[in-house]
């Protein structure tokens, strides 16, 4: 896939756990907020959930970090987003 799209999948170097710690939070972060929120309510069409999924992600992506102050949706745009753009443009 990566060589279909042009571009260069980065895993974690072995045996560097240091290296895995900031995506493995990020993961929690995400699950704890949406599991939070949608625990009590029932689903009856993954349509249904999928939509109520992208609605939390959506909220907590443009949640402001405390000691940043900006969203995620902020720094992924100003650090990642133009990297990701300049791939896209040159397929």
């Amino acid at each position: 896939m990566a060589e279909h799209y042009g571009c260069a999948v980065l895993p974690a170097r072995p045996y560097r756990p240091r290296d895995k710690a900031k995506v493995e939070a990020g993961v929690l972060i995400a699950q704890r907020w949406i599991l939070a929120v949608l625990r009590h309510r029932t689903f009856y069409s993954l349509l249904e959930l999928n939509t109520a999924i992208r609605e939390c992600l959506e909220r907590l992506n443009t949640r402001l970090l405390h000691r940043v102050k900006k969203a995620r949706r902020e720094l992924f745009e100003a650090l990642t987003g133009p990297t990701l753009y300049r791939c896209a443009e040159s397929l």
